[in-house]
């Protein structure tokens, strides 16, 4: 009986090994809010890691967080650095591209809690309404991380913070176009 119990183990950790291994080795998540503020306005709160302050939010998670910015002070090339709580973990981003007011590409590195590097793109589209913003990330899913996305929905849980920061974006930017920004 002890036999059959292990054996029926062993075949139920062998499919779920394959399972894990047959998903996706690739995602991409994304988020798009329109704001009422042109390209113009929208554009400095990305392109500049020291805005990212006033609408980022994982900057609210931790209020000890360690910053540090090098290279430039906005644009290709800036970096920002941080180590913080649990809730916020140790990272750095790089800017790897920027056109004002159209594109910001992010070279985003995780070192706490786990390691991975993905890339973040921001996008700002005139509208009809203002300005379009889309926040896209796209990374590479090793076995662990497929192993969570099976319990977890990791666009969900990610996304939900992608939408406040494209609120909290959206509300600084108005605020910035209408004189009354801080």
């Amino acid at each position: 009986m002890l036999k059959k119990i292990a054996l029926a183990l062993v075949v139920l950790v062998v499919v779920l090994v394959v399972v894990i291994a047959t998903r996706p080795s690739e995602f991409h998540l994304e988020r798009s809010a329109t704001v009422a503020a042109p390209p113009a306005a929208v554009f400095p709160l990305v392109n500049d890691f020291h805005a990212w302050r006033r609408w980022s939010p994982w900057e609210k998670l931790d209020p000890a967080l360690k910053r540090e910015y090098s290279g430039p002070s906005a644009g290709t090339g800036a970096v920002y650095a941080w180590q913080g709580n649990d809730d916020v973990g140790a990272g750095r981003m790089t800017i790897t591209e920027g056109v004002p007011d159209e594109l910001v590409a992010i070279r985003l590195e995780f070192l706490r809690p786990f390691q991975t590097t993905n890339a973040a793109r921001f996008t700002f589209d005139e509208a009809e309404d203002g300005t379009r913003v889309t926040w896209g990330m796209n990374g590479t899913n090793g076995f662990v991380a497929k192993a969570f996305g099976l319990v977890f929905d990791v666009d969900a849980l990610v996304g939900k913070d992608f939408e406040a920061g494209l609120a909290a974006m959206k509300a600084a930017a108005e605020a910035d176009a209408h004189g009354q920004g801080s």
